[in-house]
């Protein structure tokens, strides 16, 4: 990983209506890092992703992605930028080879050129033997690797991932782990994950920001989250910073 930026934001604000969902985000994503945005269920955690790829207008506040101003560039960050959303869309009818030739018409690839990219992705993700098989065959965890392919299909340099594994069992679960740190360690390419999972996080990030009610409460390294927070872990980290906490006493009068 390089010193160069990929993501920086100021004073970054949505609002719906009388919700205020990212409030004064200030934040900054290293090039090349695996940075993992955690938060609770409704924290702000994908309207941020959906601003920073474009798709959304922040309220106020500026941005830069990929050394492009947010404002004034996003059809061309769109281009550049991969987003691979929570609860995303499968043709299950086709192959994964019709399926990722699908995906490259509607970004403008076609040809032999397109054919040798989705021929290298299908390799690396280990699907060639299956490439030409419907996709309603596919397990869960192939499905979501054929997922990720469209995604990087067009090389893109920052690549953001919604949940990437709130849908699949632990072990399709370890297979999109091994996924990211592979392709992150091959292309160089900048991944920003939101999750709540901080397993995953922790097993596959080398930069946290935790966001709380819009608000970015902390941002670091592991070792520096944990450090701060007198934690163990990065799971006991952010339950201290969340708040959350069990009651036992609660639990056991209820049983």
């Amino acid at each position: 990983m390089n010193n160069s930026v990929t993501i920086k934001t100021h004073k970054l604000n949505k609002h719906f209506g009388p919700v205020h969902a990212v409030r004064e985000l200030d934040l900054e994503v290293k090039e090349g890092s695996r940075f993992g945005f955690l938060g609770p269920n409704g924290a702000g955690k994908t309207t941020t992703v959906r601003i920073l790829s474009g798709l959304m207008k922040q309220s106020s506040g500026t941005a830069t992605v990929c050394g492009l101003p947010l404002d004034q560039k996003r059809n061309k960050i769109k281009e550049i930028t991969g987003l691979l959303p929570e609860t995303p869309g499968l043709y299950s009818k086709l192959s994964a080879v019709e399926f990722l030739e699908f995906i490259g018409a509607l970004n403008g690839k076609n040809g032999s050129q397109l054919m040798h990219r989705i021929d290298s992705l299908l390799e690396l993700l280990g699907l060639e033997s299956r490439q030409d098989d419907l996709i309603e065959s596919y397990s869960s965890g192939m499905k979501q690797k054929v997922l990720i392919a469209s995604t990087l299909l067009h090389n893109p340099k920052l690549v953001f991932l919604d949940e990437p594994t709130s849908r699949l069992d632990p072990s399709a679960s370890m297979v999109v782990k091994e996924l990211i740190q592979v392709l992150a360690d091959e292309t160089a390419t900048t991944f920003f994950i939101c999750t709540h999972q901080t397993s995953f996080a922790e097993d596959v990030c080398d930069g946290i920001g935790i966001i709380i009610d819009g608000s970015l409460v902390i941002q670091g390294t592991l070792e520096g989250i944990t450090t701060a927070t007198n934690a163990r872990n990065l799971e006991e980290a952010y339950l201290r910073i969340v708040g959350s906490k069990v009651d036992r006493e609660a639990l056991l009068k209820w049983r």
